[in-house]
């Protein structure tokens, strides 16, 4: 005699729709990361469903995760999140996405931003600011821009500014997630009234 019984939680039929959080997962999978040897000495925790689950709880640690990390450390943003995901038990691919905030592409302005709020912060006179935002200029304008030569140069306000961006990020990123999903959570439970 059999039953049709649902799938248990976390597993879907094999000819079911996929699910819209299946686009993060699609090129992170356990064996992936547990391959890394960075990530060796913890690839048995990977296979926990928490670390790839979209719950409100792991998806707000992977946000403050992949912010931290994201402004902390210039490389290997995505296997530091990732490893430290897996201790503090939090959403990897969400943390992992996160940290591409700070790319090629936008480093220049987050550096620039992270030397203003530096600067006013330690009290730095106009000229030091004309100054840095006339080298930032100049290099914007040319092919390439040579952060680390801007940050040798710079570099105190603009290392004051990144950690300042990097735990304020976090904490901020952390409960706007959890705001969000309240929110959204009261949201559907007035809809759901409504029908009613």
């Amino acid at each position: 005699m059999s039953t049709n019984l649902p799938p248990p939680p976390g597993r879907r039929k094999k000819d079911a729709a996929p699910h819209w959080s299946d686009r993060f997962t699609r090129g992170i999978r356990p064996e992936t990361l547990a391959a890394h040897p960075w990530l060796k000495p913890m690839s048995h925790r990977l296979e926990e469903p928490a670390l790839w689950r979209f719950q409100h709880e792991a998806v707000a640690r992977g946000v403050a995760i992949g912010l931290f990390w994201a402004f902390a450390i210039p490389v290997a943003q995505i296997l530091v999140a990732a490893a430290h995901s897996i201790w503090w038990r939090a959403n990897i691919p969400v943390a992992g996405g996160i940290t591409l905030i700070t790319n090629p592409f936008t480093i220049g302005f987050w550096l620039w931003l992270a030397y203003q709020l530096g600067s006013l912060i330690l009290g730095l006179s106009a000229e030091d600011a004309a100054a840095a935002d006339a080298a930032y200029q100049a290099a914007a304008a040319a092919p390439g821009f040579d952060a680390m030569a801007w940050m040798a140069h710079f570099g105190w306000p603009a290392v004051l500014g990144m950690g300042i961006f990097s735990v304020a990020g976090s904490m901020i990123g952390y409960f706007a997630v959890k705001l969000i999903w309240r929110l959204r959570v009261q949201l559907k439970r007035r809809g759901r009234q409504s029908k009613r």
